[in-house]
């Protein structure tokens, strides 16, 4: 078996951190450990304290198990996807982060099937032995309608309907099996000024297709809820964010849970009896530096919100 190398840069990384503001004997969360970047900052601050490291990838696991090898003693890793922690650990905890984004290696390693930037096996699983459809399945077997669904819904493409069209097109002549077959269709799919103005003309396609393939939506309001109960007073829940959709979840329940009356603006008495758990740490989304955004393309879409519980 090959060894695999991680080339990882934690984005938004002391933002992060200050945002937890760890305790030496704290218990904290790393939701989606990846390459072990931000858990490696969290873990080299504790005495006393407790990490839990989660992600669905073994790959990572492995990766972030060795980059982290000095704390062995304080650092626990889980192989499972992040929304099921609570059934994993029942003692309340003092931070919890969660990096929604995908991880340097799955996107450049091309076997996995991630980037439009590197031929491989359309899969885009995060972890490649989950049995769950892959974008082979999906892209080869949904229907014309569905697929275009897809493309608007997750990927907020504007020319979902000829580019799902084109994709029936092709597949009844010959299965779509790689990341170039899927990427030249896209591409021919649109006016030639859009590919040329986009700086990555497939890339809602390519983001659509991952969050269908990895429920990445499918639950996540629920799974926030859930953390911030999770919290001890004073904890902190940290979440990164890479485009609008998952943004917009994370911002909705933050000002719900933040917020202690939910009625109607004109309800004269309080009927629905809700209690904010939390308080905003920052209103406005963290954004990356223009230091950050020079040494990391990657970092360009990060938005950072932050609660603590109260």
């Amino acid at each position: 078996m090959k060894k695999v190398e991680f080339k990882h840069i934690p984005v938004l990384k002391d933002e992060v951190i200050e945002a937890l503001n760890i305790k030496k004997d704290g218990r904290y969360i790393d939701c989606t450990v990846g390459g072990g970047g931000h858990s490696y900052e969290i873990a080299r601050r504790l005495d006393n304290g407790k990490l839990f490291c989660f992600d669905r990838d073994s790959e990572a696991l492995s990766a972030s198990k060795e980059r982290l090898k000095e704390f062995a003693d304080k650092v626990t890793f889980i192989k499972a996807n992040f929304k099921d922690a609570p059934k994993f650990i029942a003692e309340k905890v003092d931070g919890i982060l969660i990096d929604l984004g995908v991880s340097s290696h799955q996107i450049d390693e091309g076997e996995r099937g991630f980037s439009f930037l590197h031929n491989g096996r359309l899969d885009m699983r995060m972890g490649k032995d989950e049995n769950i459809k892959t974008a082979f399945d999906i892209v080869n077997h949904s229907t014309e309608e569905e697929l275009r669904e897809i493309f608007f819904k997750y990927g907020e493409e504007e020319f979902s309907k000829i580019i799902a069209k084109n994709i029936v097109k092709s597949r009844a002549k010959k299965m779509i099996e790689t990341t170039f077959e899927l990427r030249d269709i896209i591409e021919n799919s649109l006016p030639k000024k859009v590919v040329y103005s986009r700086g990555g003309a497939s890339k809602k396609v390519f983001q659509a297709l991952r969050i269908a393939v990895n429920g990445e939506l499918d639950g996540l309001g629920e799974a926030l809820e859930s953390f911030i109960d999770m919290l001890n007073v004073g904890g902190r829940l940290v979440v990164l964010t890479f485009h609008s959709l998952e943004d917009r979840i994370v911002k909705n329940v933050f000002k719900k849970e933040a917020t202690d009356c939910l009625c109607p603006p004109k309800t004269p008495v309080c009927i629905c009896g809700h209690k904010k758990k939390v308080m905003l740490v920052n209103r406005k989304p963290i954004v990356a530096s223009t230091r950050e955004l020079s040494e990391n393309s990657r970092s360009s879409s990060a938005k950072l919100r932050a609660v603590e519980r109260v």
